[in-house]
């Protein structure tokens, strides 16, 4: 595989992680917590991560549901985790064997892919569907123009304290967090290998943006490492001079952390 990423921040300070083995791409996104958590939400990301690479490396074949299930397991042990107390992450991954790819996703860390000009995605919008009441509220506010203010962070407060209700449970939405069960309620797909040229992997703080600009996702595949950091540059330019209150583009946060992985050819 041919991959190239780019984050904005870096890693350093970023909740995002990514992780790039020779067979797989995995993407995970340390959800912002407002409120109170036993670990960073980095911390979560990079210590599940590392375990999910660690599990596909050593059973190639396994069902990689099985490797999420497990690496979350032996990540709440590690960081000695309790639900409801700890953060939680998306995860996205793609793995690459002989005459097929297989695609996962839990969270809303999409993977758009195709062949030559032809697009299709495997998004997981769970999410956006609960604790609908909190999340029209902070968005309505924001297209009124409040912008970021001491009232905004108290209605993400109110709408974590509504997710947290529906996370990992039937009827709401799944994410990696204590609970080994979640890893296999992904959205999961495997695609023939003469059907999947390109792909790109993204954090919603990178690919909420890259789609309300219009860039086409089979572009991007194409782009190295300098030409990724120069677009997520630039996104992060339009947020701050164009849309500074989030009135046009309604998110949580000005400035969400960014993360991509182009593959070119797989």
């Amino acid at each position: 595989m041919q991959v190239h990423t780019a984050q904005l921040p870096g890693a350093e300070t970023s909740a995002d992680r990514v992780i790039v083995t020779p067979d797989a791409v995995i993407v995970l996104d340390g959800a912002s917590a407002f409120l109170p958590v036993d670990v960073e939400p980095g911390t979560y990301a990079e210590t599940l991560g590392r375990d999910i690479a660690a599990e596909l490396h050593q059973a190639a074949g396994r069902p990689i549901a099985d490797a999420v299930a497990e690496a979350i397991r032996r990540t709440t042990e590690k960081l000695d985790l309790r639900p409801g107390a700890s953060p939680s992450s998306t995860v996205a991954i793609l793995r690459a064997r002989p005459g097929a790819a297989d695609l996962y996703v839990l969270g809303d860390s999409p993977i758009h892919y195709g062949i030559g000009h032809r697009q299709h995605s495997l998004a997981d919008d769970r999410l956006s569907t609960v604790a609908t009441p909190e999340r029209e509220h902070y968005l309505a506010q924001l297209r009124a123009g409040h912008g970021y203010d001491d009232a905004h962070h108290a209605a993400l407060v109110q709408l974590q304290r509504a997710q947290q209700q529906a996370r990992n449970a039937e009827g709401g939405y799944w994410i990696a967090e204590t609970d080994p069960a979640a890893a296999h309620h992904a959205l999961t797909t495997t695609v023939d290998r003469d059907m999947i040229e390109w792909a790109v992997l993204a954090t919603d703080g990178a690919a909420d943006l890259i789609e309300h600009a219009g860039h086409r996702w089979h572009h991007i595949a194409q782009h190295d490492g300098a030409q990724l950091a120069a677009l997520l540059a630039r996104i992060h330019e339009w947020e701050d001079t164009s849309d500074p209150d989030g009135r046009h583009l309604p998110r949580a946060k000005r400035h969400d952390d960014k993360t991509i992985a182009a593959l070119a050819s797989i």
